[in-house]
């Protein structure tokens, strides 16, 4: 299946840029990245088809709808929920090089944590399987030795990709 690598850190603590810019490098390593977005808002998403044929097969009880076309396809549901390895394991399926995981803080998978300021440090007490630390502000000298720590994240992407980090999975051992 690939690697999987998760991106976590607090709320407007960069996550969203750091795995588009993260992406845009990949894509550059001709590596194939699909990614998995948690929703940590409150609040069911948003459905974005109005009146279209897979809002009716919802709204006449379908728990789950796919469409199809032209090399695309947008898979949803508002009546299953999945779990992460459930996730991953559908893209198996997708002959992906790298899974980006931006959220899930609590999960199993090689973590890069971003920090905004000193006030973030809590999150290293909290997250497991962390790999890498990305901070633009000096960090204690007990976290730079048990971590890797950079001070950009063009930094550490570049790190991340040059030594292939992350967890290889397979569908047998998500």
């Amino acid at each position: 299946m690939g690697r999987i690598l998760q991106v976590v850190g607090y709320q407007n603590s960069g996550k969203t840029t750091f795995v588009t810019d993260y992406i845009k490098e990949a894509v550059r390593y001709n590596l194939k990245v699909g990614t998995i977005k948690h929703h940590g808002h409150g609040g069911a998403l948003v459905q974005t088809d109005h009146g279209k044929d897979t809002e009716k097969h919802r709204e006449a009880g379908a728990r789950v709808t796919l469409v199809d076309g032209n090399e695309s396809f947008i898979l949803s549901s508002n009546k299953i929920r999945l779990t992460l390895s459930q996730m991953i394991s559908m893209y198996g399926e997708f002959g992906l090089d790298v899974i980006l995981i931006e959220g899930y803080k609590l999960e199993k998978y090689p973590k890069v944590v971003l920090l905004r300021s000193n006030e973030d440090l809590p999150m290293l007490e909290k997250a497991i399987n962390i790999i890498c630390v990305v901070a633009g502000f000096s960090l204690p000298v007990e976290i730079k030795d048990k971590y890797p720590t950079f001070l950009t994240k063009e930094q550490c992407i570049k790190w991340l990709l040059m030594n292939e980090v992350g967890e290889y999975v397979d569908n047998a051992n998500v």
